[in-house]
């Protein structure tokens, strides 16, 4: 899981390098200089410090020459080693790029992101380096469909931060629909990561609803580490629970739970529901129909289209 966790979360920066400086800008606010671009730049520090010296990602904001630098680690356990190579880190991307130079801790454990956040004494006076780290309940919570097509990287960032938590099912909804507009590679990665780290109640949903029963996954970075069989064996474990859940369970219930998950999409796209639509969605006992209006729910516009045959 560890391998897994730091190779996607350095792949989703490297896909959109300008997450970086938004999380800055956002979470740290962070007053950015002007720039044209943002590269990737070598993480390969050695060459401006006498001993190797390999960062996670350095990520560059350009205006015709570098203006600011931003060290990317990926951090998912306490290491105290890190206490001497971040700050030759920095020092070796100032020496190198001659700009000022931020570092970035990424985290996903709450502990270990306060064990990062401890500033580190280099012994000159006034020579402290605080860390920027964004552990996992700094990462924003992203719900909106529109800021999630704006940077899919970012919601996908947020359903590993948050995908376990009441927020997961909105949050892969407008994951999942960022994701339709991207190229087959990047789509499909990111919908195996969303589904991947959410809950298993919101994940029964969206199994439901996108008439997978149960989801395989499809790219190679996921698929290599849920062949190892811990993950899809449990899994495998839940879609079986489910089923015989839905065999034994009354036909009433079934659709009172459809008809809540449409409600659940539609509130969680942002878009307004009558109080006759709502009870029109809740008096509804044809689960064919509602299989129906749930699969709507994900692509309609307007609340009021669900009703609409297309």
């Amino acid at each position: 899981m560890s391998s897994l966790l730091h190779e996607v979360l350095v792949l989703l920066f490297r896909n959109r390098p300008d997450l970086a400086p938004e999380l800055l800008r956002r979470v740290f606010k962070v007053e950015l200089p002007p720039f044209a671009e943002v590269r990737i730049a070598s993480a390969d520090l050695s060459e401006a410090v006498p001993r190797e010296q390999r960062a996670d990602l350095i990520i560059l904001l350009v205006d015709g020459k570098p203006v600011l630098a931003i060290v990317l680690e990926i951090q998912l356990s306490r290491d105290p080693d890190k206490l001497t190579s971040w700050p030759g880190y920095l020092v070796g991307a100032r020496a190198r790029y001659n700009c000022p130079v931020y570092l970035l801790v990424l985290c996903t454990d709450e502990a270990v992101a306060r064990w990062c956040a401890k500033p580190i004494e280099l012994g000159h006076p006034g020579f402290v380096l605080r860390p920027l780290v964004l552990g996992p309940n700094a990462v924003p919570i992203v719900t909106e469909p529109e800021q999630a097509a704006a940077m899919p990287e970012l919601s996908v960032l947020s359903a590993i931060a948050h995908g376990k938590g009441e927020h997961g099912f909105a949050i892969a909804v407008a994951a999942l629909a960022a994701a339709q507009g991207l190229d087959v590679e990047r789509a499909t990665l990111y919908d195996d990561l969303v589904l991947f780290w959410l809950n298993e109640a919101a994940r029964s949903k969206l199994e439901e609803f996108m008439e997978r029963g149960r989801y395989e996954y499809q790219s190679e970075i996921v698929r290599r580490h849920v062949a190892q069989g811990r993950v899809e064996g449990r899994v495998e474990g839940r879609v079986e629970g489910r089923a015989e859940g839905r065999a034994e369970g009354r036909a009433e219930g079934r659709a009172e739970a459809k008809a809540q998950d449409v409600l659940t999409v539609l509130d969680a796209r942002g878009l307004p529901v009558s109080q006759e639509l709502r009870q029109r969605i809740l008096g509804c006992s044809d689960l064919a129909m509602l299989d129906c209006w749930l699969r709507r729910s994900v692509v309609i516009a307007n609340s009021e289209e669900l009703l609409h045959d297309h």
